[in-house]
């Protein structure tokens, strides 16, 4: 698949994969700023992949607004939506993959009616509900029901709940889009910075956790060797790693 007019995913020598709020959009302006103009200047070697919990809207925005470099594809909703640029159309055949796997909204919604520790989102997409959640314990019960019901429940960031389609999260779309687009793993940097990150990490891939990265994550990945904890908070920490794994581009790997 071609991404725009630069060259296809395959053929880049690295791709970034990076959670948004906290992670490629944290860190002081200096440090935004040296992230975006490193990937600017090396754009046709970095295939940039936003993976984030907002929806499609917000993060295809982001470059509109001059926020921030525009993403090549975006992974949105949790995982749950596929895009890809300049156009922010389906990916096909990740989109297939998740539609499989989603057991539809209605049974999850009907379980989850009324629940004390739960207000509904106002605005999310994908193959998802999302709710705000007060209390830890509360919600902790209304994740294993929905579970039991056959839905995959995420809590993070100690106020998101969201119900996902079992199997289906950052990490796995992640994977699924990289092999789609015939891209090897040992090319690949994944960075966040809270629970709904973890499943990045577990893939196996490099990742690197940011400075700022909540605790509850930190403490989730302490054992897992291909996560770099950073020093650095937000898009400084990525621009850390990149130098602590070497994954500076250079040349671009030709595919045929």
């Amino acid at each position: 698949m071609n991404v725009g007019k630069t060259k296809p995913l395959a053929n880049r020598s690295l791709l970034l994969a990076v959670d948004l709020d906290g992670t490629f959009l944290g860190g002081s302006l200096a440090e935004r700023r040296e992230l975006y103009d490193f990937i600017v200047r090396h754009r046709d070697d970095i295939a940039l992949v936003f993976v984030t919990g907002r929806d499609i809207a917000f993060a295809s925005g982001l470059a509109l607004h001059g926020e921030a470099p525009a993403p090549d594809i975006i992974i949105g909703d949790v995982g749950t939506s596929v895009v890809v640029g300049p156009e922010w159309a389906p990916h096909a055949a990740v989109e297939a993959w998740i539609d499989e796997n989603w057991p539809g909204p209605e049974r999850a919604a009907a379980l989850l009616q009324g629940r004390a520790c739960l207000a509904p989102q106002r605005v999310f997409g994908g193959r998802r509900l999302s709710y705000f959640y007060a209390n830890h314990e509360d919600a902790q019960r209304a994740a294993t029901e929905i579970e039991a019901a056959g839905y995959q429940a995420l809590m993070s960031a100690n106020v998101f709940f969201d119900v996902l389609p079992p199997g289906v999260n950052k990490g796995s779309t992640l994977l699924k889009l990289i092999e789609h687009e015939g891209f090897t793993p040992e090319r690949v940097l994944c960075a966040g910075d809270t629970m709904n990150d973890l499943s990045l990490f577990e893939t196996g891939l490099r990742g690197v956790a940011v400075g700022n990265a909540e605790a509850p994550l930190r403490r989730a990945i302490a054992d897992l060797d291909n996560v770099y904890c950073a020093q650095r908070h937000g898009a400084g920490g990525i621009f850390e790693a990149l130098s602590h794994f070497k994954l500076i581009p250079t040349t671009p790997i030709e595919v045929h």
